[in-house]
């Protein structure tokens, strides 16, 4: 059976005109940078490897079925996804991928304070907290100093650490003194308050037992009276009787106001004027304060603003006892709402695929990036925009049309002249 020749002709022309499928794979590579070593890359669910030194590289076939997803993660970070721009043959394409770590709330954590024997005064750097056996409850992490005191004992010191949600011990064994002795406190008026060496041992008269022998520093003080101060010695084995005379003081419209903070190192306003820090030890005191209600306001960097009211009474101490928070942290990235005239059109982010208009990306790093927007038909729109952290950028393209270029019938017409030549050719061989 012959083939007539014009369909034979036919068969042979389509054949040639006919684009030869792509068989095999030519190979590209898609190269996925990410700021966390360690993570692991997965294209439409399919696991490719983990990242290593910043970047994981993965071969494809560019004539295979295209990936369309790549997802990023590790443990203690939020997961990271995004679409996958396939390479050429021979081409590479990036993705950037940037995984934030999921932040773990910070908790207090106590410290337990006991001593030999028990009942030392114990201060949390330098500010007293109670008797021993002792805990001290909503400390913040850090480093502390723990002092015991008792009468006819060494004072007795520690530094200790606290950490989140945890809680440190601190013993303190206290030696006794090898030579003591004793103070009897009267003044006029009586019932006056008593410091020795700046611990309060109670009110006037009184006599004060199991002091070390020596000088020491011995304060009276009582409302409406100015203080009484002065050094003494105290004899060993003996007793010594000290005499304080208090000079009133003229009726009084200010009084003090102490501030303290942890941790230290704040900066304090009163009413909005600067007045100094907090100490990391003790208290800041404030005199002369007038009476009435006040304003204090702590700041330090790294932490949330401070602020309380007080008031003050007159020829009285008002405390203010700051627990400084952290500040929260600031945000590193904005959004950005890309729309087009006409819409449907792709979008891509510093070369990188991201949808189809209109849309709103989220989590961009802050910074100037470059937006394309491309359409078929259309002329290809590109824009540089900053993105600035917890705002929102907005890029609107009105996407000109492309002008068309002259068609030509002339291919047509040649490829008609050849298949009727090639017919006449066959019919005349045949004959």
């Amino acid at each position: 059976m012959k083939i007539p020749a014009v369909l034979f002709c036919t068969f042979l022309l389509l054949a040639f005109l006919s684009p030869v499928a792509a068989i095999g794979g030519d190979e590209g590579w898609i190269e996925v940078r990410c700021n966390v070593d360690g993570a692991s890359v997965s294209f439409d669910d399919t696991y490719k490897g983990t990242i290593t030194s910043g970047v994981l590289t993965v071969p494809v076939y560019t004539t295979a079925k295209p990936f369309r997803t790549v997802y990023v993660e590790r443990a203690g970070y939020y997961p990271w996804s995004g679409l996958v721009t396939m390479p050429s043959p021979g081409q590479t394409t990036t993705i950037y991928a940037t995984l934030n770590p999921v932040p773990v709330p910070v908790q207090y954590g106590t410290i337990y304070v006991e001593s030999t024997p028990a009942g030392a005064e114990i201060s949390f750097n330098g500010d007293y907290r109670g008797l021993s056996p002792l805990t001290i409850s909503d400390v913040w992490p850090g480093t502390y100093t723990i002092t015991a005191e008792k009468s006819g004992y060494h004072t007795y010191s520690a530094t200790t650490s606290v950490s989140s949600g945890t809680r440190s011990s601190v013993y303190c064994p206290l030696s006794p003194l090898t030579t003591t002795g004793s103070l009897y406190v009267l003044s006029t008026p009586s019932n006056a308050n008593i410091y020795l060496d700046a611990v309060y041992k109670g009110r006037t008269p009184m006599t004060i037992s199991n002091i070390a022998a020596g000088t020491h520093i011995l304060e009276v003080d009582t409302s409406g009276y100015y203080d009484w101060k002065s050094t003494v010695d105290v004899p060993p084995g003996g007793t010594k009787t000290i005499s304080a005379t208090l000079n009133p003081m003229p009726t009084a419209t200010t009084g003090w106001v102490y501030v303290a903070s942890s941790p230290g190192g704040a900066s304090v306003t009163l009413d909005g004027s600067p007045v100094g820090q907090t100490p990391y030890s003790g208290s800041l005191k404030l005199n002369g304060i007038a009476a009435g209600d006040h304003t204090v306001g702590l700041s330090l960097a790294g932490y949330a603003p401070y602020s309380a009211k007080v008031s003050v009474s007159p020829n009285t101490v008002s405390e203010v006892s700051a627990i400084l928070q952290p500040s929260a942290p600031v945000s590193t990235t904005g959004s950005l709402s890309i729309s087009s005239t006409p819409a449907g059109a792709n979008v891509f982010v510093d070369n990188n695929f991201i949808g189809i208009t209109p849309l709103t990306t989220s989590s961009v790093t802050t910074g100037t990036h470059t937006v394309t927007i491309r359409m078929d038909g259309y002329q290809e729109y590109s824009v540089s925009t900053p993105v600035n952290a917890g705002a929102t950028s907005t890029v609107s393209a009105a996407l000109l049309p492309v002008t068309p270029a002259p068609s030509s019938d002339i291919p047509v017409f040649l490829g008609i002249l050849a298949l009727g030549l090639a017919g006449i050719f066959v019919s005349r061989k045949n004959r």
